[in-house]
């Protein structure tokens, strides 16, 4: 019978893939995604991470200009990796030396372990599939990352933060230049979070009160439907609303039971405001 291969394998090498320019709150998160996924049977290696330009645009060329098939339809600076913030995932067989690509039970399962650490799933995009690619955008679009702006990710583990939001040159000075001078620039939005309770009924509750919390929710990276039109904040409170706040309180010591009340609005402020 052939060995089980070890944890500590697994997150090495998935280190190495995701390379050093990788956001420490993603690095972080991803490791512990391996280590629950592990104590459920499951092997997770993580096979790519950050990507330089540089890296990027060979990947681009790969069936353009450079022999082999195409496998991005993005260049450098359009692709999430190339600023830290996606990883890639695969699932290994026990002993670690077959890689499995079925998106089975166990494949969807490690995307569920992800999003409760508070990365997005490729697999939940209207448009198109991703299901290897996980990513935390900390609410900025791709867009916005060009233009230098970047993300504020706080840890759900360690509620460590990874960074003050910045501005630095768009991508194309950038790629003129060479260089990067970055401002460090800090902004809090205030919400007026409703008293009361909100859950789903029937017909559905709505109004300014619900999109508040959707609001808020959404700033910590709990999206109520992540890449949905405006990420699922429409003022309604529906399944998707009650899970997101389910998320929420799971991952704040609090019953997740996905109805917003006077201790999740009491966590959710804390937490907004820290």
């Amino acid at each position: 019978m052939a060995k089980q291969i070890e944890l500590q394998t697994l997150i090495d090498r998935s280190i190495r893939n995701m390379g050093s320019g990788i956001n420490s709150i993603v690095k972080e998160s991803a490791i512990e995604m391996i280590k629950q996924a592990y104590k459920e049977g499951i092997f997770v290696q993580i096979t790519s991470g950050y990507r330089s330009f540089a890296e990027q645009n060979k990947l681009y060329a790969k069936g353009r200009t450079a022999s082999g098939n195409i496998v991005t339809n993005a260049k450098g600076g359009q692709s999430n990796h190339n600023y830290g913030l996606a990883i890639d995932y695969v699932l290994l067989s026990a002993d670690g030396k077959k890689a499995i690509w079925t998106v089975n039970e166990k494949w969807r399962r490690v995307a569920q372990i992800g999003k409760a650490l508070g990365f997005s799933w490729g697999g939940d995009w209207m448009r198109f599939k991703d299901y290897p690619h996980l990513e935390m955008m900390g609410g900025l679009t791709l867009s916005q990352l060009q233009a230098g702006k970047r993300p504020v990710l706080v840890s759900f583990l360690s509620n460590k933060v990874s960074a003050n939001p910045i501005k630095t040159k768009p991508v194309n000075k950038l790629l003129a230049k060479g260089t990067v001078k970055s401002k460090a620039i800090t902004s809090k939005k205030s919400y007026n979070l409703p008293s009361g309770i909100l859950k789903v009924t029937k017909p559905l509750t709505k109004g300014p009160q619900v999109k508040a919390v959707q609001q808020a929710l959404a700033s910590i990276y709990f999206y109520p439907d992540k890449g949905a039109i405006n990420n699922g904040i429409d003022g309604y409170y529906g399944p998707k609303t009650a899970n997101a706040v389910s998320r929420f309180q799971m991952m704040n010591g609090l019953t997740p039971d996905g109805i917003y009340g006077p201790k999740t609005k009491a966590t959710l402020s804390k937490v907004i405001e820290s």
